[in-house]
């Protein structure tokens, strides 16, 4: 079964991070039944913990990597972030 890796990067007090947040989980559950589905794991990553991230990040908060690659930046599109997990698939 083919997995797929989400890392949100953001930091605390940051309320698109946790719209972000929110939203990936939501999507994750309802995917969570749907046999056609990769396996998702699930990481959030601080720009305040990693000096790399923030200078990279800071003004792009947050970001959604799947597998590595970004995926979105900003506000995140359940339908679009539902399509690529499946595409994974």
């Amino acid at each position: 079964m083919p997995t797929s890796h989400l890392t949100l990067i953001g930091k605390p007090g940051c309320h698109l991070c946790d719209d972000a947040r929110d939203l990936v989980g939501s999507v994750v559950a309802k995917l969570a039944d749907d046999v056609s589905a990769p396996e998702i794991t699930f990481e959030e990553r601080s720009i305040l913990d990693d000096a790399e991230l923030h200078e990279r990040y800071l003004e792009d908060i947050p970001v959604l990597l799947i597998n590595g690659k970004v995926h979105n930046y900003w506000r995140i599109d359940p339908v679009r972030l539902r399509t690529a997990l499946l595409e994974v698939s």
